[in-house]
């Protein structure tokens, strides 16, 4: 009895704790293609289940160039200088945001996808060419909106920044449009075109079973089940047999 317990754990596991699936996103901080594409189509999908079925990395540099002199690191961005503050507070937000104990509904992940949607919203146009930090931060619950304008103001955020840049020309395939989205760290055209206009039915053919339900009303659940994914779904309906049996 015991043996088929832990049989029956180790089912569940299988059928249950699906991978997730790693995005990361190359983008700039003023680029509105990169606004269009996390505002519209990232930010909805990942504010459903589909959350808990990515692992997602955030690269504020696109086509942004850095040069370093002795310890000096300067930038020439895409989109001007403005966009290369935006993208340094961009990158120290993705460092030093932390959840808050008192704050459980809120995650590290969570806080830094709101806050960045929120940056990303506000595109160009700042009143008063006030940047949004401030706003974005109270708006959205990061509490250490300071600290991340202080590093986005000193070496750290151009160390950081340096840090996206590397991480950016490392990629196998050189960057050439922006945004650039790598699911599981491949690079696809076809895929990056396709998920900058229908992000969420794009990750739904990377999510092993069990699928979550908005995955069937993007592209149909029984057009999505691999072989990989059938047995899983085989076993699932097993383990439930044996478990009321």
């Amino acid at each position: 009895m015991t043996h088929k317990i832990i049989l029956l754990a180790c089912l569940a596991v299988s059928v249950c704790g699906a991978a997730k699936v790693p995005v990361a996103i190359y983008y700039e901080s003023l680029c509105p293609d990169s606004a269009k594409f996390i505002t519209e189509q990232l930010y909805p999908a990942m504010k459903t289940e589909l959350r808990d079925f990515v692992e997602l990395t955030f690269v504020p540099f696109g086509k942004s160039q850095f040069f370093t002199q002795g310890s000096e690191v300067t930038f020439t961005c895409h989109h001007g200088p403005n966009e290369c503050y935006g993208n340094k507070v961009h990158a120290c937000a993705i460092e030093h945001i932390q959840a808050n104990s008192y704050q459980v509904e809120y995650t590290r992940e969570s806080l830094t996808l709101d806050f960045i949607n929120c940056l990303m919203r506000a595109g160009k146009n700042f009143p008063d060419n006030v940047y949004p930090g401030q706003r974005c931060a109270t708006e959205n619950h990061v509490n250490n909106w300071e600290n991340i304008k202080t590093c986005a103001n000193t070496t750290d955020g151009s160390i950081l920044l340096r840090k996206a840049g590397e991480t950016t020309q490392r990629l196998k395939e050189p960057l050439t449009s922006v945004p650039t989205i790598l699911f599981n760290e491949q690079f696809d055209k076809k895929v990056n075109e396709r998920a900058q206009v229908n992000f969420a039915g794009t990750l739904c053919k990377y999510v092993s079973a069990p699928q979550p339900r908005i995955c069937a009303q993007h592209n149909g659940a029984m057009g999505l089940v691999g072989t990989g994914s059938l047995l899983s779904a085989i076993l699932g309906i097993w383990f439930m047999r044996q478990l009321f049996n």
